[in-house]
C-alpha cells in the first residue's frame, strides 16, 4: 500500500491481482448482473488507488478493499432501484420529438471526436480494449477470447484505462473551470461518458 501511495503501477497491479476474485465474489453477493459487478469491481480498485495515501493500516488491506466494495455494491442497487420503468418504444415515440435538435447533435460529435483524442493518448492494447467493450459490446471475457490476452491481464488493463480516463477527465474538467472563469476561453472538451469513468 505504501508503494502504492507512491504512484508504483506494479504495486497495484500486484493488489489487483492477489485480491480480485475476493472482490468480485464479494460484489456478486450483492449485484447480480455481470456487467454491474465489473463495475463495482473496477472502481473499488480505482478508489484504492486514490485513497493509498489514507491507508493506515488500522485493517487488513482485504478488509479495507471488501470495506470499499460493500459501499460501492451497495450504490450499485440502490441506483439500479431507483431508476423508472422502462418505457416501451412505441410509447416512447409518443413523448420525444424523432427529430433530433442541433444543439444535441453537436454535443454529441464534440463528445465523440474529444473521446478519440483521449483513446489516442492511451496505450494502444488498453485503447482497443475500451473500444471493444464499451463501442462493440464485448464481455472482458469475449475480448479476452478475440485478443488472445488471459483474462486477467485483460481486466488489469481494463482498470489502467478507466483509471487514466478518469485522470484525463478530472484535467479535462480543470482545464473547463479555469476557462470558463476566464472571458473569452473556449473549452477545451466536452465530459467522457460516465459510463467509461465511474
Amino acid at each position: 500500500m505504501a508503494q502504492i501511495a507512491t504512484g508504483e503501477q506494479a504495486a497495484l497491479r500486484t493488489l489487483f491481482t492477489r485480491h480480485y476474485s475476493r472482490v468480485y465474489r464479494f460484489v456478486s453477493r450483492f449485484v447480480k448482473d455481470r456487467d454491474a459487478v465489473e463495475e463495482v469491481v473496477n472502481d473499488t480498485f480505482l478508489i484504492a488507488w486514490q485513497q493509498a495515501p489514507r491507508f493506515e493500516g488500522r485493517s487488513r488491506v482485504a478488509t479495507w478493499l471488501l470495506g470499499i466494495a460493500r459501499y460501492r455494491a451497495l450504490g450499485a442497487v440502490k441506483a439500479r432501484q431507483a431508476r423508472p420503468e422502462s418505457v416501451d418504444e412505441q410509447h416512447e415515440a409518443t413523448l420525444v420529438d424523432p427529430s433530433e435538435r442541433v444543439d444535441a447533435r453537436m454535443q454529441r460529435e464534440d463528445s465523440s471526436d474529444y473521446l478519440k483524442r483521449c483513446l489516442a493518448m492511451l496505450p494502444r492494447e488498453q485503447a482497443l480494449l475500451i473500444e471493444l467493450h464499451y463501442f462493440s459490446d464485448k464481455s472482458l471475457k469475449e475480448a479476452a477470447a478475440l485478443t488472445g490476452v488471459p483474462l486477467n491481464t485483460i481486466k488489469t488493463r481494463m482498470f489502467l484505462a478507466r483509471k487514466k480516463l478518469a485522470t484525463m477527465l478530472v484535467n479535462e474538467d480543470s482545464d473547463s473551470a479555469a476557462a470558463d472563469s476566464m472571458p473569452g476561453e473556449r473549452r477545451r472538451g466536452p465530459r467522457l461518458s460516465a459510463q467509461l469513468v465511474c
